[in-house]
């Protein structure tokens, strides 16, 4: 499974959201794939990813991009997030060309991902398709669905309900742009997976 897998949204608010991420199987193929995990942060931040980051590291809204690949471990899961299946095309492409040896994951609206994966002449196209079930329980005691849009853009939670709630606060009082709040919540997102465009949107909606 992937931890990029339970964003909440709707067809029309997750048409920007596209996460590319490279691994390595412990026991498998992880000895010396951090060479293989800097290739693929540099053909990934070719094409306009508009977050990037290791798990080991942080993203590159905290960390700068050259600290990042020169940290890059075997055990590294680099990502790169995208706002257009055109970007996601383009690396795809690539990383076919490179066949780096890795596993690589997009997560996204499946429509669009599953018809690229077939115009590449993968086959399978795609080779696995996993789905979320949703959230079980009481789910009222959750928060507004717009919060938890925004939340589970980070997959280790660690972009917490308040700082959203705090974050509209913020520009209904005309303190902060969506724009601005939406960088300051990128940050807490150790991985780079969260998608600071797409929260802007969402922000800009939840104070309208």
């Amino acid at each position: 499974m992937t931890h990029t897998l339970h964003r909440i949204g709707t067809e029309e608010n997750l048409y920007n959201d596209y996460v590319v991420f490279a691994m390595s199987g412990k026991g498998v193929n992880d000895k010396d794939s951090g060479v293989k995990m800097r290739q693929f942060f540099s053909i990934t931040q070719k094409h306009n990813p508009i977050n990037m980051g290791d798990m080991k590291t942080g993203n590159w809204f905290t960390i700068p991009k050259d600290k990042i690949e020169d940290n890059i471990q075997d055990t590294s899961i680099v990502h790169a997030v995208y706002k257009d299946m055109e970007s996601v095309s383009e690396v795809i492409k690539e990383l076919i060309d490179a066949d780096l040896g890795l596993s690589i994951v997009v997560s996204g609206l499946l429509g669009p991902i599953k018809a690229e994966c077939q115009k590449q002449d993968l086959n399978p196209a795609p080779h696995t398709v996993e789905y979320s079930l949703g959230i079980f329980g009481k789910t009222s005691l959750m928060p507004s669905d717009g919060v938890l849009e925004v939340s589970t853009m980070c997959g280790h939670g660690q972009v917490a309900f308040g700082l959203i709630e705090d974050a509209v606060r913020e520009i209904k009082a005309g303190r902060t742009t969506p724009e601005k709040a939406a960088k300051l919540l990128t940050e807490p997102c150790v991985c780079g997976v969260f998608n600071p465009v797409r929260a802007a949107e969402l922000l800009k909606k939840m104070v309208s």
